[in-house]
């Protein structure tokens, strides 16, 4: 599940940066793609824990 993830973040920035180069810029692709990739960032961030995870107990 986490490489399905990471593959579909790398989909998700690598048609961010095909758009930003592309002649004809949509502004809805890139804000969609956007989008999917910080929600994958979240998805796989909330699962590391915490630094301060010792001191709080």
């Amino acid at each position: 599940m986490k490489a399905f993830k990471i593959l579909i973040m790398i989909l998700a920035i690598s048609v961010a940066l095909y758009e930003q180069v592309s002649e004809e810029k949509n502004i809805y692709i890139m804000i969609i793609a956007i989008v999917v990739f910080m929600y994958g960032m979240m998805q796989l961030s909330a699962k590391t824990p915490s630094k301060n995870q010792d001191k709080e107990e």
